[in-house]
């Protein structure tokens, strides 16, 4: 009997032995696990602006309720994007340190010289923090430190894609939007005349000045329909005319008319480094910057561009 229970007695120190080295790993990580911001919440966040290695900069502010873009008189931010991305902030522990060296910043861009993205937020008492976050050692993670602190450590809630620097990740990108079916009629007017198009009883296109022996290419109507009703932009630009825009001799202005209102889009200025335009819709306050192809057949269609071609009979067209 007493050999029965020094047996029982050795399994129990077994298992006691096990449970402290299954387990005391994962208690001495979480004792480890302290917030980088302690006493800092996701609501006390009320600016933020994200830098990315190329220079490109989005600045995002609260306003009441809402999240603005300063830098373009307020137009307004998405702030389902922007309230998680606050939370991923501040979760950021000590759980994963890499390096307590200075000297080792650079090799894993966290360096305010060298950095893949740089987070300065605000809280609502007017303290300002930097945030670095670095290169990823794996999928899934990437290297973060606070400004005026040596460590570096590991994080994998938050990712470079979380922190566009591009002010297209923070906005609802749809800058003017017209159900095509509900237009009537539309007038486009570029550099190469005026074109004036109705639709017909039974929605067929009809052109102003149409000839009898041409007909009317319905295609490319609906084309021009389709970049003057749906405008998709590459960032607001904010709700002041400068020269540069280009308003005064538009490349192109697409009227359109429904049953309800008439809606005036105008085409601005190319811009000569990335080929963009400014638009202004009659359905905004804001300037916006749009890419080429969603101005190009608007400022660059002629007449010729509406008619329907005859194919070349076979045998014509030249050869020998």
């Amino acid at each position: 009997m007493k050999r029965h229970h020094l047996i029982l007695a050795g399994i129990l120190v077994i298992q006691i032995a096990l449970s402290a080295v299954v387990f005391w790993p994962k208690a001495a990580a979480s004792a480890g696990r302290e917030p980088i911001f302690p006493d800092l919440e996701a609501g006390d966040i009320v600016a933020l602006t994200i830098t990315d290695a190329d220079g490109n900069a989005v600045a995002l502010r609260q306003a009441g309720e809402d999240w603005v873009l300063p830098d373009a008189d307020d137009y307004p931010a998405e702030a389902n994007k922007i309230t998680p991305f606050r939370e991923k902030i501040v979760g950021l522990t000590t759980g994963r340190l890499v390096t307590r060296t200075d000297a080792s910043h650079k090799r894993l861009q966290v360096h305010p010289n060298d950095f893949v993205r740089r987070i300065d937020f605000e809280t609502a008492d007017g303290t300002t923090r930097t945030l670095y976050l670095g290169s990823a050692p794996s999928y899934g993670t990437i290297h973060f430190r606070v400004d005026g602190q040596s460590e570096v450590y590991l994080a994998s809630d938050i990712t470079t894609y979380d922190t566009n620097a591009t002010v297209s990740s923070w906005v609802n990108t749809t800058y003017l939007s017209i159900a095509q079916d509900d237009v009537t009629a539309m007038t486009l007017e570029n550099g190469n005349g005026t074109f004036t198009f109705a639709r017909g009883g039974e929605g067929t296109w009809m052109m102003d000045g149409l000839a009898a022996d041409e007909t009317l290419n319905e295609a490319q109507v609906n084309a021009v329909l389709r970049r003057g009703a749906f405008v998709t932009m590459v960032e607001p630009l904010g709700k002041t005319e400068q020269p540069a825009y280009g308003m005064d001799v538009p490349s192109a202005v697409v009227t359109l008319e429904t049953a309800e209102k008439t809606v005036t889009l105008r085409v601005g200025a190319r811009d000569s480094e990335d080929n963009s335009y400014v638009v202004i819709s009659s359905e905004s306050p804001y300037y916006a910057r749009i890419a080429e192809f969603g101005a190009r057949e608007l400022v660059e269609f002629t007449r010729d561009d509406f008619l329907q071609t005859e194919p070349t009979p076979e045998g014509e067209g030249g050869g020998s």
